[in-house]
């Protein structure tokens, strides 16, 4: 079907409109809002009350409202093309902003063409309302909001700021954008920019209002410019005014007993600071607010005033508002479904629930969608659909959209058509979930923890640690590996080596055992390892943790324990992920990172190394054993330092990152490390998938990579156990010691 485009024509005429047979107005493809009423108001404004046959013709367009129940009421849809008059002072052919008035047109003609906005014939009109009212989106007529609705969130001296624009010169308009287009700022301006705003802001209001009062069940504002930016007393970020507070605070004031308690979500990839900053401390507005936080270097990025709080995780609100603030700030971009689906299965929906709010207004930014260079994430329009189906369930299904940002325009009409689509009763497209990026996983774990305090939903296996702390209780790491240090002195004599560096001895007191009279063994194993795993099963019903259905499986013990027998003397060095500090309070703490975990094994490889391996006269072979991500510990000792005629063989378990050695000093590292080593790697490793890798990794600077039959670090140390046992006393000049030089070949194979 042809697309019969109503458009206004932006001349500064009168609306441009196409009429029914009966003479009542369509604006912009949408049905009058009179007829959505049943009012009797005439199109040029005089009353028909009295006209009985009138009535009649009216009536016979209403929404037949006594046989239906909310969930049969039609979607709402609120657009009005005076909102693209917001345009670029310049008047360039090409707007130098990414927030163009082409991005509402092009929704719209999308949400046309698509079959959600009526454009047919007055016949078809008339017959499409009286059988099949849900098939379109039904019009909510814009409107410009007021100075007292705008300065229910904002200052008058921003009102009046932003009304002067439409006085100032071409010029003046020319000099204020390019002074404003830079910076947190970000902003144009126009002669015209003063109208769109308060399009902007009526038609959320508007939009809203309808959800509330039951003419929609639930509606999609495509409006612009957008608002979520816009501060108290301040234009920012493309925005003027900002559009969802004021139509937040217009319906809690003009419907107090329904709309009471308001949950805005906002998914657009910036953060939404002047939202956040409006309802601090409200304790009724719950802001929920999923973007890209790249550690405050992304768009809006930090305030100049510091007291004043930016989008990350840790501010939860203020007074009365604490908890009410819920920032999920990214790590950084290229963030996709997986992340975002996660986001609010783990954080958004629980929270939501428990908040029961009455109405959900979705600050509806689509610049997270894939396809938006600013944005630089992958949402796929599937998954905004999933994610407006998620949030229908809250509020009694009163959801009200708001658009936000969005600046690729086939991404934003894709991204807009599924949510409408899904807002009008359609099904979510089924949608492959892909894996969650670790540091957002280890990211959401954190928000669970910030929010725990204000959230029952959010408590389950988040642990309070300044209560623990008050009791003297241990991080579990700690203590196992003291039950590690008791047994090892208990059955083998072994003791701490002291480490004799304050920020090491610090960080490894108890990590690193020696057998007694280490300095007078002539072999030594050197076992650098991961700490030991820890396997639990919660309770089903509570989710509790009992010690009796706990484990610490530790692979290094029979390692250790065939060195002794065998007469070797054994350094064991167990490298934590995190370092205990008595100021901890955070609940979740994340593994140490490849640079942290190298610049903290380093200082200890080479200590160890230069004042008791090195001046050991009597140890002549030494054997190194690296365990886990431990095994950085081997690769940075052999390239800092000459060991090559001090090491007779290296040991390696790896199920992480595989680590080549190889240096710049020198050449024949790369080589002796493939001749001197077996490196044991999971089955199931990357490498093992994709035959580029493959043949990569069987370069020399890995060493001697062997794929094992098994999965795990515990698994692999076992099921090669005797392999290594056999390599090592082969390579040992001093294996046939212990038996008085006597051992057979039967011996060499125990």
């Amino acid at each position: 079907m042809e697309d019969h485009d109503n458009d206004v024509v932006m001349d500064g005429q009168e609306h441009g409109m196409a009429m029914t047979a009966d003479g009542m107005s369509i604006v912009n493809g949408f049905m009058d809002p009179s007829i959505l009423d049943g009012s009797l108001e005439s199109r040029n404004g005089e009353s028909d009350v009295g006209d009985d046959e009138e009535e009649d013709n009216i009536k016979a367009y209403a929404y037949p409202y006594d046989v239906l129940s909310r969930r049969t009421l039609p979607t709402g849809c609120c657009y009005d093309d005076r909102m693209k008059l917001h345009a670029n002072a310049d008047f360039g052919p090409n707007p130098h902003h990414p927030e163009d008035p082409s991005r509402i047109e092009h929704i719209m003609k999308t949400l046309k063409r698509a079959g959600l906005v009526f454009h047919g014939s007055d016949a078809d009109l008339l017959r499409v309302m009286k059988e099949s009212p849900t098939k379109y989106m039904w019009r909510i007529q814009a409107r410009h909001a007021t100075q007292e609705e705008i300065q229910t969130v904002h200052h008058p001296n921003h009102f009046k700021w932003v009304e002067d624009l439409s006085t100032m010169t071409t010029e003046q308009l020319r000099h204020l954008s390019t002074m404003m287009d830079q910076g947190r700022d970000s902003l144009y301006v126009g002669s015209l920019t003063h109208e769109a705003a308060l399009i902007s802001a009526g038609s959320a209001i508007e939009t809203c209002k309808h959800v509330i009062n039951g003419t929609v069940k639930n509606a999609f504002a495509v409006i612009r410019p957008p608002g979520h930016h816009a501060e108290y007393d301040q234009a920012m970020g493309f925005c003027l005014f900002n559009n969802v507070p004021i139509a937040a605070k217009v319906c809690q004031t003009d419907f107090p007993e329904t709309c009471r308690k308001i949950l805005i979500l906002d998914w657009d990839v910036h953060h939404g600071n002047g939202i956040q900053n409006m309802f601090y401390t409200d304790p009724n507005i719950l802001y929920i607010s999923i973007h890209v936080y790249k550690n405050g270097e992304f768009y809006p990025g930090k305030p100049d005033n510091p007291m004043v709080p930016d989008g990350g995780i840790e501010h939860c609100g203020s007074g009365l508002g604490l908890g009410k603030n819920i920032n999920i700030g990214w790590h950084d971009q290229g963030m996709g479904d997986g992340e975002y689906m996660a986001a609010f299965q783990k954080i958004v929906m629980p929270i939501g629930g428990e908040f029961d709010p009455d109405l959900v207004i979705i600050s509806a930014g689509f610049d997270a969608a894939d396809g938006d260079e600013l944005g630089a994430c992958f949402v796929s329009p599937a998954c905004y659909a999933h994610m407006t189906h998620m949030l229908m369930s809250l509020a009694g299904g009163k959801v009200a959209v708001c658009l936000e940002g969005g600046y690729n325009l086939e991404a934003i009409s894709n991204s807009a058509l599924a949510v409408a689509r899904t807002l009008m009763g359609e099904p979510p497209p089924r949608m492959a979930m892909p894996k969650i990026m670790p540091e957002a996983a280890r990211l959401l774990a954190k928000v669970k923890a910030c929010q725990a305090p204000y959230w029952e939903c959010m408590r389950h296996g988040v642990v309070d640690v300044q209560e623990k702390q008050i009791h003297g209780s241990s991080r579990l790491h700690d203590v196992v590996r003291l039950a590690q240090k008791q047994i090892l002195s208990d059955k083998y004599g072994m003791i701490p080596l002291y480490i004799q560096r304050d920020v090491l001895f610090k960080s490894f007191e108890n990590q690193v055992m020696v057998t007694r009279n280490t300095h007078m063994d002539k072999k030594l194993v050197v076992i650098v390892h991961d700490p030991p795993e820890l396997h639990a099963q919660p309770d089903p019903l509570d989710n509790s943790l009992q010690p009796h259905n706990a484990w610490v499986t530790d692979g290094v013990a029979q390692y250790i324990d065939w060195a002794i027998s065998k007469k070797f003397g054994v350094v064991d060095i167990n490298v934590p992920q995190y370092i205990t500090h008595p100021e901890d309070t955070d609940a979740f703490i994340p593994g140490n990172d490849e640079r942290a975990m190298q610049n903290q094994v380093m200082g200890l490889m080479c200590y160890i190394w230069d004042n008791y391996l090195q001046v050991y006269e009597h140890v002549d072979e030494i054997f190194l054993v690296g365990v886990g991500n431990a095994y950085l510990g081997i690769k940075v000792l052999l390239i800092n330092r000459d060991v090559k005629s001090r090491i007779s063989g290296v040991v390696n378990f790896v199920s992480g990152n595989l680590r080549p050695v190889r240096s710049d000093v020198d050449e024949g590292l790369s080589g002796w490390y493939k001749d001197n080593s077996r490196v044991f790697v999971a089955k199931d490793h990357a490498c093992w998938a994709n035959p580029d890798l493959t043949r990569k990794v069987m370069r020399r600077r890995f060493g001697t990579v062997i794929r094992s039959s098994v999965n795990g670090l515990t698994s692999m140390m076992s099921e090669h156990f005797e392999d290594v046992q056999q390599w090592i006393l082969e390579r040992s000049r001093h294996a046939d010691e212990e038996h008085g030089g006597d051992t057979t070949e039967e011996d060499r194979m125990v």
